[in-house]
């Protein structure tokens, strides 16, 4: 392929056909500035913020759609070009209310960064105000229309990379608003409340519902025993709340840290993802020995659980009856550990530290309570975690590491690599192995199911029964999914996680997150199961513990009670 030839500022680039000015511009370390485009997601020039100067153009252009042209002259940093861009960025704030000081992403906004970038110092133009009020009707986000700059991000996660499409602009004009059809509340909308639109919002237009105050009540209330439970993925991002490097694993230091916020007890969600494989596991096995619906689907991520009630409620037979790893926690914490501890469970307050903005919405679900109680009381986010240390004063990167609370902070390697696209697959073929085969696993690492490929496929050997497996993670790949299954193709056993990366990528994330985060929040995820001294579920000896002690056995009837449910079907609209 030829390259084509082309001057940006006075340097000589080379780019391949097809290359966007902006991105030929970054390729040669000139930083053009943008603030509606997402690459591969959000290419629409809406925001005209990366307008530049092309030789012979009549006008200015938008970088990030302008492809490149042989011979082209691009000029990024002209008189014009920084007095155009300043314009149209005060002509957005012009209808963005002042609040930046009580805004939950002050200091990690994009819009307030741009501002002073391009050294806006006054608000040169007033006048009329988007006449929409905030949107709440949500279990996990809110919906702020007065801070939204119609960049479509949001539009574009959820219709591209999701294909769930619950948001899209509504009505014209200065009356444009991003929100569900007929301007219903999102908590009416077919939303999977993932948060991936929060996650890629440059402003405050869609973030977590916030519910770091019903958790500091809670801790303050004498009469409350509140316990903590921590999701495999937030160990590898927590630190970048406090500038770390994406992937650093800080299990130690968020242990300390949560007892230091005065939690009564600190335990790991790995231990109930070390418990989920084994019902899990037992159910697969006993399907494939049985006959009973196959393929079995995973049931962990509560984003997808909602997609299929909403837009495959046909293929609910696949799923597994079983709770997340989240709900398990619960139900066990408010029976198992409540009998040990000898606590009243209605005194037992349970908060569990997610990646995800769909956790909240699991949590409040109705069936939700196999204990009697309510499984889990509340769900914090990544984001919401680290604004609570913040306001505690606690210096998260000093802090010396700590050990999670026994039995339930007892876990696998198995379990930790539930965080990423492919763990749950792999954590579950590590143990079904060697259940079915009764031979030690010659080498515990799956590959061909790691990785951040949208979907992906291998064949497993189980003593002479092939095993087909697929993992998807993202909704449109997911969507890809079902279809095949709908279309006869034969699977045994698939995994699906709702967010681009699964866990790691989760809509409670630090901002920003991308694929390159991804990626390294991946490695410090398989870094974290490498260290575990024990890598494989059904060598836990607390959950072996937990059988013998209280639950009997896989898929008994206690477990059922306590760690199955059962899903509904929803409509589209």
């Amino acid at each position: 392929m030829s390259l084509i030839n082309l001057t940006i500022d006075g340097v000589q680039v080379q780019a391949v056909p097809g290359t966007s000015v902006l991105e030929a511009a970054g390729q040669a370390g000139i930083k053009i500035p943008t603030l509606c485009y997402l690459k591969e997601i959000n290419e629409i020039g809406s925001c005209r913020i990366c307008l530049v100067e092309v030789e012979g153009a009549r006008t200015l252009q938008a970088s990030c759609v302008t492809p490149v042209t042989e011979g082209m002259v691009v000029r990024t940093n002209t008189p014009e070009v920084r007095q155009a861009r300043k314009l149209n960025l005060e002509l957005i704030m012009s209808n963005h209310p002042q609040e930046c000081l009580i805004c939950p992403r002050s200091t990690n906004c994009e819009l307030q960064q741009l501002a002073a970038e391009l050294g806006i110092s006054e608000l040169r133009f007033t006048g009329a105000m988007s006449p929409y009020e905030p949107d709440f009707s949500s279990p996990s986000l809110v919906r702020d229309p007065r801070k939204c700059i119609l960049c479509r991000r949001c539009v574009s996660v959820c219709e591209n990379v999701q294909q769930v499409s619950a948001i899209a602009p509504q009505e014209r004009g200065f009356d444009t608003v991003v929100a569900p059809a007929f301007l219903e509340p999102l908590g009416n909308a077919a939303c999977v409340n993932c948060g991936q639109c929060a996650l890629v919002c440059p402003t405050a237009a869609i973030h977590e519902k916030d519910q770091t105050g019903e958790v500091w009540a809670a801790l303050a209330d004498p009469e409350k025993h509140v316990v903590v439970q921590t999701a495999p993925a937030v160990r590898v991002s927590i630190g970048e709340m406090f500038g770390a490097e994406p992937g650093r694993v800080a299990t130690g230091q968020l242990v300390a840290a949560l007892r230091k916020l005065g939690f009564d007890r600190v335990f790991d969600t790995d231990f109930t993802a070390d418990l989920t494989i084994m019902e899990e596991g037992s159910e697969l096995i006993k399907r494939l020995q049985e006959g009973g619906t196959l393929p079995l689907i995973t049931s962990c991520s509560p984003g997808w659980i909602k997609f299929i009630e909403h837009f495959y409620p046909d293929l609910l037979p696949h799923l597994s009856t079983c709770k997340s790893p989240q709900q398990m926690f619960g139900a066990l914490a408010k029976t198992y550990y409540a009998q040990k501890a000898g606590i009243d469970p209605s005194n037992i307050f349970v908060v569990s530290i997610m990646p995800c903005t769909a956790k909240k919405f699991e949590a409040g679900r109705e069936e939700m309570n196999g204990s009697g109680h309510r499984d889990v009381d509340v769900a914090l986010t990544t984001r919401e975690l680290g604004k609570m240390l913040k306001e505690a004063g606690i210096d998260f990167n000093s802090l010396a590491e700590e050990e999670y609370d026994s039995p339930l902070g007892i876990s696998t390697g198995a379990g930790v690599i539930f965080g990423s696209t492919g763990g749950v697959m792999e954590a579950a073929l590590r143990t079904a192995y060697e259940l079915v085969t009764g031979e030690t696993l010659p080498d515990l690492e799956f590959h061909a199911v790691r990785g951040l490929e949208g979907v992906k496929e291998t064949s497993v050997n189980l003593n002479g029964t092939t095993l087909n497996v697929a993992v998807a993670h993202g909704l449109a790949n997911a969507r890809e999914i079902l279809e095949r299954v709908s279309g006869g193709q034969e699977y045994h056993f698939i995994e699906i996680m709702c967010c681009p990366g699964g866990c790691i990528g989760g809509g409670g994330q630090p901002i920003p997150t991308d694929r390159e985060i991804r990626a390294r929040r991946a490695a410090g995820i398989y870094d974290a199961d490498r260290a575990m001294p024990l890598r494989k579920s059904h060598e836990n000896p607390a959950v072996q513990a937990l059988y013998k002690e209280f639950l009997g056995e896989p898929l008994g009837h206690k477990s059922h009670e306590l760690l199955h449910t059962h899903y509904l079907a929803r409509q589209k609209y």
